[in-house]
């Protein structure tokens, strides 16, 4: 869209939408007919409240949640359609409200796909409503009359961390897609003669080749010099089953004194729900680069980006260093950092199928530890 990003006391169509559903979110009160000041606060608060970057700046993923946000359950009829599948708040609602009851949704992700149809039809079946997939006025109306049936934790969560804990300890035949950011013309951020697309895809490969090592299947979301697409990349991480996803990137801010390593999971708070392998694993791998390493600890943050959204493994996004940062770039430029990085990661992918009387201290495990014990197999 060529009116993207919004610029300051821009006036246009897009302009006009975006404050009208800040309005209908209650985060404006009061006209206006242009992008000034106080509309950009209103961004800030929505970016805030929905897990994304907070900038204040409205571009197509912000745009694309405040489409998702104005949509309340009842709103309109939901059911599946072809490409582009239909999606919003409405659905997300729509999800939980059946997830509770105890009906397999998968992950609340807000996307009306096959899986939910299904949920639709064995709910429309127990309550004896036309059985036909969509949520129209007499399924919406029956959700709003039964309460949740399903005790002792989020089903999903639920469902998520058994799934996880069933695989079992060993790293043989687990499937991980590696996802190293931008590629091919498109070089990411820059800074300090650091190349972001070439690092992170140094490191995937330093990471895929102790992953093969140990039994691992792996496959990565692009090669040297190609850079697809996001969807690309997620349709390739869901195609695979994978049992986790690791998106490398690194990144820039304009005041260099910002340094340090961050991890990010799926968690909204809006909808009130997160991946709880996703949390898991981020904290592990957190903890672990910075036990190896001297990076500054950036803590780990739950985010609705799509790529933590959209994918049905549980992923992860570690942003690896700030490449506006000297001493960051300089580090990152080192090959002994890069594969001191790769074994952290790795090792946080062990940690995380141990069980709890089996694992280790942070910054103790050593690949090496990991033959000798067997646990590749």
């Amino acid at each position: 869209m060529d009116e993207l990003p919004l610029k300051l006391k821009d006036q246009n169509d897009v302009v006009t939408h975006v404050i009208n559903i800040l309005h209908r979110l209650g985060l404006l009160t009061s006209h206006h007919d242009s992008f000034d000041s106080t509309v950009v606060d209103s961004v800030r608060a929505f970016q805030q409240s929905r897990g994304l970057v907070v900038s204040g700046v409205v571009d197509a993923t912000t745009l694309n949640a405040l489409e998702e946000a104005r949509w309340k359950l009842g709103d309109r009829s939901l059911y599946l359609q072809p490409s582009p599948m239909m999606h919003g708040d409405d659905v997300a609602t729509l999800q939980s409200r059946l997830t509770e009851m105890g009906f397999n949704c998968g992950r609340v992700d807000g996307v009306f796909g096959p899986r939910l149809e299904d949920a639709v039809r064995d709910f429309q079946k127990s309550v004896g409503v036309a059985i036909d997939g969509k949520c129209g006025p007499a399924t919406i109306t029956a959700l709003m009359r039964l309460s949740r049936t399903v005790s002792g934790g989020a089903p999903s969560i639920l469902r998520e961390s058994a799934i996880q804990k069933n695989r079992g300890p060993a790293l043989a035949n687990k499937v991980i897609v590696l996802d190293p950011s931008f590629g091919g013309l498109d070089q990411g951020n820059c800074g300090n003669d650091v190349v972001e697309s070439e690092v992170v895809f140094d490191i995937a490969q330093r990471l895929e080749g102790r992953l093969l090592a140990l039994g691992v299947s792996v496959f990565l979301t692009r090669g040297a010099n190609n850079s697809p697409s996001e969807s690309q990349r997620l349709i390739l991480a869901n195609e695979t089953n994978a049992d986790l996803v690791i998106s490398l990137h690194l990144d820039k801010y304009h005041n260099d004194k910002a340094h340090g390593v961050a991890t990010y999971f799926y968690g909204s708070l809006a909808h009130g729900i997160h991946s709880v392998v996703g949390e898991r694993f981020a904290s592990i791998v957190q903890r672990e680069i910075c036990a190896r390493t001297d990076l500054s600890n950036c803590r780990t943050h739950a985010k609705t980006w799509d790529l933590l959204r959209l994918t049905k493994a549980p992923t992860v996004r570690i942003d690896l260093g700030y490449v506006s940062n000297n001493g960051d770039a300089q580090r990152l430029s080192r090959p002994d950092f890069r594969d001191v990085v790769a074994e952290s990661v790795v090792i946080a992918i062990q940690r995380l199928y141990l069980a709890s009387e089996d694992d280790a201290k942070t910054g103790t495990l050593r690949i090496a530890d990991l033959r000798k014990a067997g646990i590749r197999k």
